[in-house]
């Protein structure tokens, strides 16, 4: 019972990654993106705070 080779094998310890510096360049792409995401939450928060856009939908006339 010494040989058990059945479930799941571990995968094999990779090494760290190192983080690369990053540029001037790359901030800023970093710094933009924050950004763009930061607008669509409050574009968000705003659209929920307010009813359905359209409701018109069909209308029934009051004539029989």
């Amino acid at each position: 019972m010494s040989d058990h080779e059945g479930g799941k094998k571990k995968p094999l310890n990779q090494p760290m990654k190192k983080a690369k510096e990053m540029d001037k360049e790359d901030k800023a792409f970093k710094q933009k993106q924050k950004e763009e995401q930061k607008k669509l939450k409050e574009l968000k928060a705003k659209a929920e705070g307010k009813g359905p856009l359209a409701t018109s939908g069909i209308k029934k006339s009051g004539k029989k």
